[in-house]
């Protein structure tokens, strides 16, 4: 007799972006010759210093259990650097340290979310936000902002999708996956018309602050808003911006009561994040930043190129991010040259024909569409946009 599984899983699916990954990686297994442009992970070392620092906890026998909400030393260090990088004011009691952002922002979707409760998520969005929010037993409300509008929702359509349900906003800038990041001004916009409704809770996602290469410096939404501080949850993290996905390491400065309901989450369910990793993690806060610029300039490099290739492309247009290790192109011409009837398809045909994996756009809010990472080689880059060209 097979086991039924509860109704809360069976209202999510797999993530498109591990899918397409997996397959990819099967094909290898096979022996193809397959590109994966379809995983978020930066193609770089962690830094040699972070590194070190693990290796030497291990050696000094760092390896117990650690307070629950992370060790003083890390939370210090990312009190810093949230005053340093952003002009932001936290107390250790306004900290928490997750084994990665994605456990952050679970527990802040669980600690808030009620059965019934509204979650505002603009789309394009990344896979997990809904998903997060179906397993709470709330509502996904989804807002699209397309290419016309730079995939950035408008303050018209956050007060359009605001009700009395309205608990949380999640609000990812740079965007995974489109690139696209909001202006102070739009910020400050937006912020208006969440100072009418004291009830929702702002989530930002800040994870890929030091990839940018906008017309103006990073704002993060607290920095922007000072009069929502006491509201707004700043979510970051050291897997993007110090090439450290493996370590897990995410972390938050927010209200006090909320962290701390975070923290009792985080306490019933995985406990600690590593305290190894979180040694790491103190040493890429703390240490020289200029490993961190380095990376940037790449991917900056890498954005431009797979931008310009993307647009050069028949029945393809792609918009220019500001930040973040992904573009976004808009397929639907090439979906119809190729006699594709949706994104999935369309991904498909690119894995089959042209050995290259990418993500379908639905997995994001944004159907006719596709993910590319450039957290690749610049020669691996130009192969594959060669072979995406060749098939179509």
């Amino acid at each position: 007799m097979p086991i039924e599984v509860a109704r809360r899983v069976q209202r999510i699916k797999p993530s498109p972006t591990i899918v397409f990954t997996a397959r990819a990686a099967k094909l290898r297994a096979e022996g193809k010759d397959v590109i994966a442009l379809s995983a978020g992970e930066p193609d770089f070392d962690t830094p040699l210093h972070v590194s070190d620092a693990g290796v030497a906890a291990i050696r000094a026998g760092f390896t117990r259990y650690t307070n629950v909400d992370g060790t003083p030393e890390l939370k210090d260090a990312i009190i810093a650097k949230f005053r340093r990088d952003n002009g932001l004011e936290y107390a250790r009691n306004q900290v928490l340290v997750s084994s990665g952002a994605k456990q952050t922002i679970y527990n802040l979707v669980t600690a808030l979310v009620d059965p019934g409760d509204e979650v505002v998520i603009p789309a394009p969005y990344w896979v997990s936000y809904p998903d997060m929010v179906l397993l709470a037993d709330g509502v996904p409300v989804t807002v699209y902002a397309g290419p016309e509008q730079g995939y950035k929702i408008t303050p018209a359509q956050l007060e359009a999708a605001i009700t009395p349900r309205t608990r949380l906003l999640i609000l990812n800038s740079p965007s995974n996956p489109t690139g696209a990041a909001y202006t102070r001004a739009e910020l400050r916009a937006l912020g208006a018309v969440l100072a009418r409704h004291p009830r929702v809770v702002i989530g930002t996602d800040d994870m890929y602050e030091p990839i940018w290469w906008g017309p103006e410096p990073f704002c993060s939404f607290a920095t922007a808003c000072p009069d929502l501080y006491e509201r707004t949850v700043t979510i970051n993290g050291v897997s993007k911006s110090h090439a450290m996905t493996g370590w897990r390491i995410g972390y938050c400065g927010g209200p006090a009561e909320l962290v701390a309901a975070m923290a009792t989450i985080q306490g019933q369910s995985t406990s600690n994040p590593s305290s190894i990793s979180q040694k790491a993690a103190t040493a890429a806060l703390n240490g020289d930043q200029a490993c961190v610029a380095r990376m940037n300039a790449a991917f900056r490099e890498r954005h431009d190129y797979v931008v310009g290739a993307l647009n050069a492309l028949p029945g393809v247009s792609a918009r220019p991010g500001f930040g973040s290790f992904y573009a976004f192109a808009n397929v639907e011409g090439a979906m119809r040259r190729l006699g594709c009837e949706n994104d999935q398809g369309f991904a498909e045909k690119l894995l089959d024909e042209a050995l290259v994996a990418v993500v379908p756009g639905s997995g994001f809010g944004a159907p006719g569409h596709v993910r590319l990472s450039f957290a690749a080689s610049l020669e691996s880059l130009r192969t594959a946009l060669d072979r995406i060209a060749a098939v179509l």
